[in-house]
């Protein structure tokens, strides 16, 4: 391929060419290329250096930034998807798995929007020698959480969660969203802004006809926060995914695809097992609120009040291309529909129509946007929301309260579509109750349990 010449079909290889890292500067380069093409060079900027660092913590920060390269390659490869990907270095047995698992699932939107077949066709070619790390050691890092926010409501609860079980946290953010940025500081607690500039020749290759869509940005951006706890001293990295992300969306011929795969316990499982192998035994990664559906955390935020004015689930405003709504909530989109429906139950009605300044549920035109949520003829949203039970067990709630059963929306769910369901189906309360897979450790387990009872 001539250089910034991009030809998908004359593409055959993916290459992970080098990675750097500078502890004086704090920043982090990722090299990629297809075949011998242009390099695309990524940086990621670790802020508070110089870093002065043991040689034990610099190679473990080596480790997790050499796992980083391999992942957030992702954004760079799907720009072709060839089938083979090379990389100079061997690659250990569990590390292949897990960039399989990364590379397959996390770009399976992607491959089904683009009409691609990954899925047990993707070669991982690595170099011979024994140059892949042996066992993790133990580095003694400090009892501390980086806590992923995301601007709305999920880190928002386990923020406060951890609060309340007395563990010192720094919220952690990756970009400069400006509304990611106001949420952090509402919290009033230690922040730790990382920069990541995506290289641009990817955006050149975008103009050229590049594939394009959606990536498991999550497993991207827990990489990229393993680092930042070596770097920072902090033993632990959390992150704030439910246990309904596990669930994807059911394709009539095609099977499940998970939009948010890589925020599934799945991923959260092997990534984390990976980091306590081989990059260091003690560095958690988990989620906090794995054990718990969607309703289970719209419930525990509804009890807070503090951050009405300042979070938004809406993705629009998160597009790096595009059109961003006026407002923090377009109410147009699957994310503001579901937030808004996942709150109703547990919300006083003034209260949830002043953060989003509209009434959804008493929009006729809304209805299909919804029925997709219900899994109602569609099948769930391409997005980040929860299983479409949660949702019919929210309307059915909704439609035995005075103040809502007579919108639109919520009625004709009444009419229409309670009649094909059985109680069970509608049923809230099993919802609320906390499922057995998670990484959470042991002594935070028990507090977090009864908190959310409480």
């Amino acid at each position: 391929m001539s250089e910034n010449m991009f030809d998908r079909a004359a593409i055959t290889e993916f290459r992970f060419v080098r990675w750097e890292f500078d502890p004086a500067s704090g920043e982090a380069r990722l090299v990629y290329a297809f075949d011998d093409g242009a390099e695309l060079v990524e940086t990621i900027r670790f802020p508070a250096a110089p870093y002065k660092l043991s040689p034990e913590r610099l190679s473990a920060v080596g480790r997790a930034i050499r796992l980083l390269h391999l992942i957030a390659g992702v954004s760079y490869y799907k720009a072709a998807a060839p089938l083979r990907l090379r990389t100079s270095q061997p690659l250990e047995p569990s590390l292949q798995a897990l960039l399989t698992e990364v590379y397959e699932l996390g770009l399976g939107e992607f491959a089904y929007r683009n009409h691609l077949q990954l899925r047990g066709r993707l070669q991982f070619l690595s170099g011979d020698g024994d140059d892949a790390p042996g066992a993790a050691p133990v580095l003694g890092l400090s009892r501390h959480a980086l806590v992923a926010i995301g601007g709305g409501k999920d880190s928002l609860v386990s923020i406060e969660a951890l609060r309340r079980a007395g563990v010192a946290q720094t919220v952690s953010w990756i970009g400069s969203a400006p509304l990611i940025r106001a949420c952090a500081e509402r919290t009033g607690l230690p922040l730790l802004n990382i920069e990541r500039k995506l290289s641009p020749l990817l955006f050149e290759y975008n103009r050229q006809g590049a594939l394009n869509g959606h990536i498991p940005v999550t497993a991207v951006n827990s990489a990229i926060l393993c680092v930042a706890a070596l770097l920072h001293d902090a033993d632990q990295v959390v992150f704030s995914n439910e246990h309904s992300a596990s669930y994807g969306s059911l394709i009539p011929g095609t099977g499940e695809v998970n939009h948010q795969w890589s925020k599934g316990w799945d991923f959260e499982r092997d990534f984390a097992a990976y980091v306590r192998g081989f990059v260091a035994a003690d560095l958690s990664y988990y989620s906090l609120l794995r054990p718990f559906s969607e309703l289970a955390v719209a419930r525990q935020f509804a009890k807070l009040d503090r951050y009405d004015a300042h979070f938004s689930s809406c993705n629009r405003n998160f597009h790096l291309l595009g059109e961003r709504p006026a407002q923090r909530w377009c109410g147009e989109c699957p994310k503001c529909r579901f937030v808004f429906l996942a709150l109703a139950p547990f919300m006083p009605k003034p209260r949830l129509m002043g953060i989003f300044g509209r009434n959804l549920l008493d929009e006729p035109g809304q209805a299909p946007g919804f029925d997709a949520l219900l899994e109602y003829g569609d099948h769930k949203p391409f997005e980040c929301v929860g299983e479409g039970r949660e949702s019919r067990a929210a309307l059915a709630s909704l439609a035995g309260s005075p103040t809502w059963r007579e919108d639109a929306l919520v009625a004709r769910f009444v009419e229409e579509i309670v009649p094909q369901l059985t109680e069970q189906e509608l049923a809230l309360a099993p919802l609320l109750e906390a499922a057995h897979d998670h990484g959470i450790p042991a002594a935070l387990w028990g507090p977090l349990l009864e908190d959310f009872r409480a």
